[in-house]
């Protein structure tokens, strides 16, 4: 009996949720999809070509 308690004991130490459920997976995804989309719409709004274009131009000259 005291060899079941300490494998129940140490069952219930380890038995911690970790990782995602299948819907949290589907949630994550989502949201990581939904971050990306918007991440690629500001990267490639003029606005940040402009600026990139301007910072590279910029190191181009500094650099000879």
């Amino acid at each position: 009996m005291r060899v079941m308690d300490a494998v129940v004991r140490r069952w219930r130490e380890t038995d911690r949720e970790e990782g995602m459920s299948t819907a949290e997976y589907a949630v994550g995804t989502i949201a990581a999809a939904a971050f990306a989309g918007l991440l690629f719409k500001i990267v490639t709004s003029s606005e940040v070509k402009t600026l990139l274009t301007g910072v590279i131009k910029r190191a181009l000259q500094l650099a000879g």
